[in-house]
């Protein structure tokens, strides 16, 4: 029996016919170009989810000269190790700045290409896949407060966001959280607890993020009557924050509060903790910081301060498509409010 051939696809005349405009008309709102009265686009909108019509990704390319493609890119400095990518991807933290993003451009037909930043090679092909058109831009997520790679991008004027703020002044577009803000929740709930003896794990301070939160929380346990804080630095791993808890035990032992800056280190400092027959909450209460999968697999799960990634990885990947559209745009800054998660650890 002869099989019948498949319909033929819809065209942009089908959708003129459905929607009762031009051919020009439909071109124009499907390549985004934005003189098109919106009740046009509307009816527009409307043909095209009615008939079906799929846009050719490479005719609508050579109009709008874009790939309909943006780069995410993970960026260290000097990071030749082959463990960088291995780290990464093991890392719940890059996991919720991918859901973020994918959840915001996979609808709008967006799709993230993924390349790695960590040596001055690889710096450079991510500058010349831009500069040849291969993405749109870039959505960079640095892990090294002294990576170069916001600078050059902000240099060679390419769409480009930066998920935090650059550890020196760049005109580059980011998102972040307010840090002081987070930390500060932290130390009123540990002192609305009624500890008295409060230490922090803070992370590379070499870092922007946390030195901030170190800052912010030193400032609000002054506020509150106490005017020296034990520290100790990590790394924001867990390897970290069991290290730096063993250095504060050895060091302050009576202590019966830790504000921890991020879940990582927690989930290390927790077990330190039980080893030197210390209960939590009871004997010393944990308060960590991101809201990770990592607080809620903690044992007891961790007290922390959210920080909304995934909202602010959609922010991200907006406010690139922003640039791209408006070449002249400005650089932006959008800084998101934290909030405190209780649970059983505090």
């Amino acid at each position: 029996m002869r099989q019948e051939p498949p319909p033929p696809s819809p065209t942009l005349e089908d959708v003129a016919k459905a929607a009762g405009v031009s051919r020009a008309t439909v071109s124009r709102v499907v390549n985004g170009i934005r003189n098109v009265d919106s009740a046009l686009q509307d009816a527009v909108r409307q043909a095209i989810a009615a008939t079906g019509y799929v846009p050719n990704r490479a005719a609508r390319s050579l109009v709008t000269r874009r790939t309909g493609s943006v780069a995410l890119v993970v960026s260290g400095a000097d990071d030749e190790s082959a463990s960088f990518p291995v780290e990464v991807f093991t890392d719940p933290f890059f996991g919720r700045v991918v859901g973020g993003i994918v959840g915001f451009l996979r609808p709008r037909g967006i799709h993230p290409l993924l390349m790695f930043a960590e040596t001055a090679e690889a710096r450079a092909q991510v500058l010349t896949a831009l500069r040849q058109g291969e993405a749109d831009g870039a959505l960079l997520v640095s892990t090294h407060a002294a990576d170069p790679l916001p600078r050059l991008l902000a240099e060679a004027g390419l769409p480009a966001v930066l998920f935090a703020r650059p550890a020196e002044p760049v005109p580059i577009s980011y998102v972040d959280v307010d840090h002081r803000a987070g930390a500060k929740l932290a130390a009123d709930h540990l002192v609305a607890r009624g500890r008295k003896r409060i230490a922090t794990i803070s992370g590379p301070l070499d870092v922007p993020a946390a030195r901030a939160r170190l800052a912010g929380f030193r400032d609000a346990m002054a506020a509150h009557g106490h005017p020296f804080v034990p520290s100790a630095e990590g790394g924001f791993t867990a390897e970290s924050g069991e290290q730096a808890m063993e250095r504060l035990l050895a060091e302050h032992p009576g202590l019966d509060g830790v504000f921890v800056a991020n879940d990582l280190m927690a989930q290390g400092a927790l077990p330190v903790l039980r080893r030197h027959g210390l209960a939590v909450p009871d004997d010393v209460a944990v308060v960590g910081f991101d809201d990770s999968s990592a607080a809620t697999s903690c044992r007891p799960p961790l007290t922390t301060v959210r920080h909304p990634v995934e909202d602010m990885a959609a922010e991200m990947a907006r406010l690139l498509l922003e640039h791209v559209e408006q070449p002249e745009h400005r650089p932006a800054s959008i800084i998101f409010e934290p909030a405190l998660v209780v649970r059983a650890s505090s």
